[in-house]
């Protein structure tokens, strides 16, 4: 595949009491290891991926623990090491109260009013 991809994630923590990372980002860094341009657009709940401070380790549902918690802002980090790129609603980061120092560097702001520019410079974009 030699066209771009654009991977829209909206819904945070799928998976994420079972396994140690999203299966979407998971799957984004899996295409994009084997030769896929693939980007990423964090909108709704998944904008909280790129807060810095997260921390869920000592995650239990009573006798179940959570062993391996998820690092999901890392995975972001890593994506942007291979060489994605990662955009994220600004809005949706503003409407969950979330200040700009509380975010992980690298990712790119998009105007809900920018988003059909965005969508239009990608032959193929996935919602998730």
């Amino acid at each position: 595949m030699a066209d771009k991809v654009l991977s829209v994630l909206a819904t945070a923590y799928r998976a994420t009491l079972e396994e140690q990372d999203d299966p979407v980002l998971w799957l984004t860094a899996s295409l994009r290891g084997n030769g896929v341009d693939i980007d990423v657009l964090l909108r709704g709940s998944a904008v909280n991926y790129l807060v810095r401070a997260q921390d869920a380790a000592g995650l239990a549902f009573g006798a179940r623990r959570q062993t391996q918690p998820p690092r999901l802002a890392s995975d972001i980090t890593a994506l942007l090491g291979r060489g994605a790129r990662v955009f994220f609603l600004e809005q949706d980061v503003v409407a969950r109260g979330i200040a700009p120092e509380e975010l992980i560097e690298g990712p790119s702001p998009v105007s809900v009013h920018a988003i059909a520019e965005l969508f239009s410079s990608y032959p193929h974009v996935w919602r998730w």
